[in-house]
């Protein structure tokens, strides 16, 4: 028997008994000791204690039917007010969805074994285990077609500048019913955090400007904007002296969206980086059958989306979105003080620019 062996240093299994009094902290630092639990720990601990560093900027994937089911408000807004989500890639069904909120419109509980026959002739619509009313789809695309077609969007612009403007009108809207902190794009508006799309004509949002588009109204989505935009704030999250961190909610076109800035940088536009330096992910993705949803931390090293020295910043949360955010965030907003706002959503053009630079540099350098 090998004395003294590294693999038996860690913590001792010997949890205390749950009580009435115990506390999310204590149930998840002292219990969570293993399997799927100890990966959530991990996260936990992961994003509280280092991810949250001052010098860290924090870009947030969203996938999945999740704002539907309130996470938004639950757990979404209280991060990025307390400044701890920087900027976000979001599908654009979740954005469309969070809207319903913002213009009180209800969401009910169900259940996923109802008859979806009878839901359609009663007009009702179900996602999964939650439902609502046909009219709330159709006044959201009233809401959506109303604002595109206001001046201010009538030219070429970001996924970042179409939702900052999306939401100053639900920020307003917000004020008028009396609502508070209902919407993620209301509450990204207020707090200056870009919020892109990485597929901007697979949604309900996307439907609506493209039904403009058949008269020549409303704006013109820049992707190739998009893309040079967030490879900017991560280049300028290791130029200022600070770190890169990817928080990934799900899988699917914003978790490549989020990590395709370091390869933007590296290998298209030759500008020499590492690679994200803290990645967490919650999935139920399997990475064995070759998707990207489901792709590790180690494969993304081979790639340059990851810093390999950053490998041990690195987790996997098998286990649902809806589960593991608020979880996570509760953990961190009870441990860890609000940072300041990054406020990235106004520096996006000198970032860019500073983006620019580097790369006409990484050109000369090349040349000679």
């Amino acid at each position: 028997m090998v004395k003294g062996s590294k693999f038996l240093s860690g913590t001792v299994i010997n949890p205390p008994a749950i009580t009435k009094n115990t506390s999310l902290t204590e149930l998840i630092d002292t219990t969570f000791l293993a399997y799927n639990a100890g990966r959530l720990r991990e996260a936990c601990q992961l994003f509280t204690h280092k991810m949250l560093m001052d010098d860290v900027t924090i870009g947030l994937s969203l996938t999945g039917a999740l704002t539907p089911a309130g996470i938004a408000r639950s757990a979404m807004i209280p991060l990025i007010e307390a400044g701890f989500v920087d900027w976000i890639v979001s599908t654009g069904a979740n954005l469309y969805h969070d809207t319903h909120f913002g213009l009180g419109c209800t969401l009910r509980r169900g259940s996923h074994l109802w008859d979806d026959t009878i839901l359609r002739n009663e007009q009702v619509i179900r996602i999964y285990d939650i439902v609502f009313d046909y009219d709330v789809l159709l006044s959201t695309d009233k809401f959506f077609r109303e604002i595109l077609s206001g001046p201010e969007f009538a030219k070429s612009m970001t996924t970042a500048e179409l939702h900052y403007l999306c939401g100053k009108y639900l920020d307003e809207r917000e004020k008028k019913l009396g609502l508070k902190h209902s919407t993620l794009l209301a509450t990204a508006y207020r707090c200056g955090v870009p919020v892109y799309t990485s597929s901007p004509g697979d949604s309900s949002i996307g439907m609506n400007v493209a039904a403009l588009s058949l008269y020549g109204k409303g704006p013109l989505v820049d992707v190739s904007a998009d893309v040079n935009e967030t490879a900017a704030i991560v280049l300028n999250a290791k130029r200022s002296g600070g770190k890169s961190a990817v928080f990934i909610l799900g899988g699917g076109s914003p978790k490549n969206f989020l990590l395709q800035t370091e390869p933007q940088i590296q290998e298209v536009l030759g500008i020499n980086e590492a690679g994200h330096d803290y990645f967490l992910q919650v999935t139920d993705a399997r990475p064995d059958t070759g998707g990207l949803s489901g792709a590790t931390p180690s494969e993304a090293v081979s790639w340059g989306k990851v810093d390999p020295k950053a490998l041990p910043n690195t987790v996997v949360c098998y286990l649902d979105s809806t589960i593991g955010l608020p979880v996570i965030a509760a953990y961190a907003l009870a441990n860890h003080s609000p940072r300041a706002l990054k406020q990235l959503y106004n520096k996006r053009q000198a970032l860019v620019d500073q983006l620019k630079e580097e790369h006409e540099a990484a050109l000369c350098a090349s040349t000679q």
